[in-house]
């Protein structure tokens, strides 16, 4: 999805990237990761901030790798909005800390049985605890906003929003992918794989029943994700027919759209109603919509829309839940309907809003964990030097500034830009290596 989201001069670097993000994730996950997440989860009762045991240590192997993949997946997130323009160095740091501190602790927090928000914690928040099945908030919502502090500081790729002189242009260049055909099958594979997050996670909960609840699971995975497509390329149709005249069908806006819903639907997935995993969907695509405008419009560059889809669909994703909970699949999971969605509660007469407070409470939690964290690394990195690529290096492209590897006139580069870089290349490597 990535690769068919950029320029043909970045398409290496941008797949290199994504590797890495898969190889760094392992690494870090299992140093230290996994034991800041769930170690030690069952020794004790008491609600602690972090886990302190097993460190390079896996005692169940199954487990492991399904909680590895969860943070590998966070990781990616942010690769994508910051392609085309960040250096290697940089992007290598913050997978590690991610993966290996930042992403762990809210891990810890929503999912081990001593997190403070946690519904398996022994006295939960608000006597119910947050509702996360599957990662809107724990694995989308932690990445996107990662992603979002990221590219604030990076800022926009060049041309996008400024002209050479930095004055802002009317209006915004856009630069797209270089494949629809690798976008769309991003798209597929990934909402194939998101069967196999959100339906396995029902394994973790430990009831007779998870197959009942795997099954609801994927119902809602394929529900939310169909209606989330219809909903942003039709409301997008409208948008376009009403602004110019002329209708298109955006194959863009369609799968940015089913995305949108499966990340909605990945903290509820086996606690809702099919008519409620529709919603969700719907208005994941309208809030994909919005989102996206408003970045523009903000002027903060997001090359493949992981911000509106991740970020914002994320704390939906927390907030549907704690609205639409339903009361016999919170029995079947958790073994109690007592707080189930705000909705279902004024059906029964009550306004508790329990659920959905610890719902809005763990969206503020995150927000405000990764934007302590991350903000400040990222302007460490960017004072030091090492997250921006030089502008010669991005006007080239980073395939073949750092992998030299690339047929310049394939890739639309002009020739005086390659000669140029080639002259200057020196200079840049000296200026870093100061730096350090």
């Amino acid at each position: 999805l990535c690769a068919g989201s950029v320029r043909v001069k970045n398409v290496q670097n941008t797949m290199l990237k994504n590797l890495l993000d898969a190889c760094g994730a392992a690494v870090a996950f299992y140093l230290v990761g996994y034991a800041f997440s769930f170690g030690g989860q069952n020794d004790t009762t008491a609600t602690t901030f972090l886990g302190n045991k097993s460190f390079a240590q896996i005692d169940d192997a199954a487990f492991w790798f399904f909680q590895y993949t969860f943070s590998a997946t966070s990781v990616t997130i942010v690769a994508g909005t910051l392609a085309e323009r960040c250096q290697m160095a940089a992007y290598l740091c913050y997978s590690v800390v991610l993966a290996g501190f930042v992403y762990p602790v809210v891990a810890h927090s929503v999912w081990s049985n001593n997190g403070f928000l946690s519904i398996t914690n022994i006295d939960p928040f608000l006597n119910i605890g947050t509702v996360d099945f599957a990662g809107s908030g724990v694995v989308h919502l932690t990445g996107g906003t990662t992603a979002l502090f990221a590219t604030m500081v990076l800022g926009p790729r060049r041309g996008r929003f400024y002209d050479a002189q930095g004055e802002p242009l009317e209006t915004p260049k856009a630069f797209p992918g270089h494949s629809v055909a690798l976008q769309l099958l991003g798209t597929m594979i990934l909402w194939f794989g998101w069967f196999g997050f959100n339906p396995g996670s029902a394994l973790v909960l430990g009831i007779p029943e998870y197959g009942q609840a795997a099954a609801n699971a994927a119902v809602s995975t394929a529900l939310a994700g169909a209606a989330g497509g219809v909903s942003a390329l039709f409301t997008n149709l409208y948008i376009e027919e009403r602004r110019t005249g002329e209708p298109h069908f955006s194959l863009l806006f369609a799968m940015n759209g089913c995305l949108s819903g499966l990340v909605a639907i990945t903290s509820g997935c086996a606690l809702l109603e099919p008519w409620a995993a529709i919603v969700v969907g719907i208005v994941a695509g309208w809030l994909y919509i919005y989102v996206s405008g408003l970045l523009i419009r903000l002027r903060i560059d997001d090359a493949v829309d992981a911000i509106p889809v991740h970020m914002a669909n994320g704390a939906w994703g927390l907030i549907s839940t704690g609205l639409m909970a339903s009361p016999r699949f919170m029995q079947l999971c958790y073994g109690t309907d007592e707080y189930v969605g705000w909705f279902y509660s004024l059906g029964r007469g009550s306004f508790s809003a329990h659920l959905l407070g610890c719902q809005v409470t763990t969206a503020a939690f995150i927000l405000g964990w990764t934007f302590f964290t991350m903000f400040p690394f990222f302007i460490w990195l960017n004072y030091k030097g090492w997250l921006r690529a030089d502008s010669l290096e991005e006007l080239v492209g980073l395939d073949i500034s750092y992998h030299g590897s690339m047929d310049f006139k394939e890739g639309g580069v002009k020739k005086e830009y390659v000669e140029a870089y080639k002259r200057h290349k020196g200079n840049i490597r000296e200026r870093r290596t100061n730096n350090r």
